[in-house]
């Protein structure tokens, strides 16, 4: 899991595995494969070095380390 803030400070853990899209509109809006869109402060940039330091850690695929 990784974790995010939402709008109003909390913060959120999501699945990267079921992270379908991301998109800035100001705010980043996170799209999952179940339909569900979390609207978080974090920059497309910090999800996606988040996404990329979990991978690493759990080794899915060990060609990225």
């Amino acid at each position: 899991m990784i974790e995010v803030t939402r709008l109003n400070g909390k913060r959120y853990w999501i699945n990267p595995h079921q992270i379908e899209s991301m998109e800035e509109n100001p705010d980043l809006t996170v799209s999952l494969l179940s339909g569900k869109k979390v609207v978080v402060k974090d920059s497309p940039d910090e999800v996606i070095e988040k996404i990329v330091a979990y991978r690493r850690r759990i080794g899915l695929f060990p060609q990225e380390l």
